[in-house]
């Protein structure tokens, strides 16, 4: 009974908020293997997050650092998070973490684990490029937010939330250049690249694994899909 394979891109801010939350990782780990039972197959691609951040703000205070290192900085940690994300998995997942999504991959494992790669774009764009390999259309972005607003809430008393938008629409919101660090819903060059490739990308809160229990089932559910 084989069915679909999920792409998941797991925010650093959801293993690794301030310390690793073990918690949640516990349940997100039953809920995987729940689906996995049912026939699915998943792809999970490690974010960097706030302890990204953390070293990158580091290095800029310590050393005038360009942009460059900064980024071979988030790319270190995405993958420190990958292999942990990999150890909880055991034999379920392929033993190898891929850092180049797009190499020929092959794995018969009901899991694959895959962190960032190359500077100059966040593990989002690491996720596209694996659904292009793996001819899959849909990208299921799980962060710390429910919504994509219209500009950041945490400024904005006005801001409104949004639960679907066109890519011409999204990128309007996130710009289009890249920074390392940058804080958005989704990274500016994945988008541009999702948006070439027909691809839909699914944002919604990590978090809230009754919700992304419904995203799986094809339900009603609460986030913002942009194709």
């Amino acid at each position: 009974m084989k069915k679909e394979t999920i792409i998941l891109s797991l925010g650093g801010s959801l293993i690794f908020p301030e310390e690793i939350d073990a918690e949640y990782l516990k349940e997100f780990k039953k809920l995987i293997e729940k689906y996995i039972k049912e026939g699915f197959r998943f792809v999970i691609i490690t974010g960097g997050g706030k302890i990204c951040r953390k070293y990158q703000s580091a290095a800029r205070d310590i050393s005038k650092i360009s942009d460059l290192e900064t980024d071979w900085l988030g790319i270190s940690v995405t993958k420190m998070n990958a292999q942990f994300v990999k150890s909880l998995f055991g034999d379920l997942a392929h033993p190898t973490i891929i850092d180049n999504p797009t190499k020929k991959i092959a794995f018969e494992e009901k899991i694959l684990i895959g962190c960032g790669w190359k500077p100059g774009c966040s593990s989002d764009k690491d996720a596209v490029l694996l659904a292009k390999n793996l001819g899959i259309k849909k990208v299921i972005n799980l962060t710390n937010i429910e919504y994509v607003y219209n500009k950041d809430p945490r400024q904005f008393e006005d801001a409104k939330k949004i639960e679907k938008i066109s890519w011409k629409d999204f990128r309007r919101i996130v710009g289009d250049k890249w920074d390392p660090g940058l804080n958005v819903p989704f990274d500016p060059v994945a988008s541009k690249l999702s948006e070439r490739l027909g691809l839909t990308v699914i944002i919604a809160n990590g978090k809230n694994l009754n919700n992304l229990q419904k995203i799986f089932d094809n339900k009603k559910f609460t986030g913002t899909i942009i194709s």
